[in-house]
């Protein structure tokens, strides 16, 4: 592919910081993404996108962030002395609370050149919000917390909300952006990539979010609405194990209160999802993940109540459907080979 870019037009940098506690699940799922995929975006390959420079550990080929031809972690030290703008901060995995010991650090990014010692991922947030155009938090450690800030986790771990302030806003007056998931959905994070590189670049409104920060357009729908599934619901049919292709509530499914599009999207190119491949929905794009949806594997207790009601009237629909499906099953008594006209049609001849 070969795209031609004015190389006076002014550069958005899109800084990606990997040093939060996190499994990288984040950075991995991005590159499935195909609506629109990382190298259209990295390319400029679509229409209206200002030009991007991407600064991600897993894409960066030279020798680590303190080696290397291209010395990887200096482009976070040109953006801390204000020589990068506008750039966008990306933030993957959960942020630990430094202050709740005496020694040590939890996690860090690169080097501090005046001291040698590791950066913090607290301290590059301190330093990097003031400057960045946008924060965007990928995946629900960054969002929320997810698996590292669970009851009982010794570091503190918080999302970039939580640590931030969840009325934060940046300079450009953008509010932190959320894209949660365990991984987040790769069309989802790149999706919303594009979303705002194309408002930093003024070709798009302010992005539209909900209570939690998620984007709208993305997280308005349960899974529930959007499951293949959900008819099976309505007419009380329920799974007993996780091959049966029907609905998996009591088997622990929380979608019908999860906001959460991947079995409408699928995974990749439309394909895959949890409950679409016989998966339960643990609600991993829900700020209360993991805490408020465990033990996974048992029936929500919401469902116990919902599902009994659906059994009852279920049933009835059921039966009532059965009926209209035997008797709409044939064709009419008029559609025969005959010497008289039986449809009821009126000869006007």
């Amino acid at each position: 592919m070969t795209v031609t870019r004015n190389q006076d037009e002014p550069v958005v940098h899109i800084l990606w910081m990997n040093g939060g506690l996190s499994c990288d699940g984040d950075s991995v799922a991005l590159t499935a993404a195909t609506q629109p995929s990382i190298e259209e975006i990295v390319l400029g390959a679509l229409p209206g996108l200002p030009r991007v420079s991407v600064h991600w550990p897993l894409i960066d080929f030279e020798c680590g962030p303190e080696q290397g031809a291209d010395t990887f972690i200096e482009w976070w030290h040109k953006a801390d002395r204000g020589e990068l703008d506008p750039f966008v901060l990306v933030v993957e995995g959960s942020v630990p609370n430094e202050a709740i010991k005496d020694e040590g650090y939890w996690c860090g990014f690169g080097n501090n050149p005046e001291t040698g010692q590791p950066m913090t991922t607290s301290e590059w947030l301190d330093r990097l919000a003031p400057k960045a155009t946008a924060i965007l938090a990928a995946g629900t450690c960054a969002t929320y917390g997810g698996i590292h800030a669970m009851a009982g986790n010794p570091t503190g771990a918080m999302g970039v909300p939580d640590y931030l302030g969840w009325d934060w806003k940046s300079k450009a007056g953008l509010p932190i952006v959320c894209v949660p998931g365990c991984p987040t959905h790769p069309d989802n994070l790149s999706e919303t990539i594009l979303y705002l590189l194309y408002q930093v670049g003024g070709q798009a409104p302010m992005i539209p979010l909900d209570e939690a920060l998620r984007p709208r357009w993305l997280f308005g729908a349960t899974v529930h609405e959007g499951c293949d599934r959900a008819g099976y619901y309505e007419q009380g049919d329920f799974a007993n194990t996780y091959d049966s292709p029907k609905c998996l509530v009591k088997l622990g499914c929380w979608g019908p209160v999860v906001k959460c599009n991947v079995p409408k999207r699928g995974w990749i190119n439309g394909v895959g999802g949890c409950p679409n491949v016989g998966g339960i929905c643990i609600a991993c794009t829900m700020p209360g993940f993991p805490d408020k949806f465990m033990p996974f594997m048992d029936e929500p207790p919401g469902a116990r109540v919902s599902t009994t009601a659906s059994t009852l009237y279920g049933s009835v629909i059921k039966t009532l459907r059965g009926v209209t499906a035997r008797t709409a099953d044939h064709e009419p008594k008029w559609r025969q080979k005959s010497s008289e006209l039986l449809t009821g049609y009126q000869k006007t001849w």
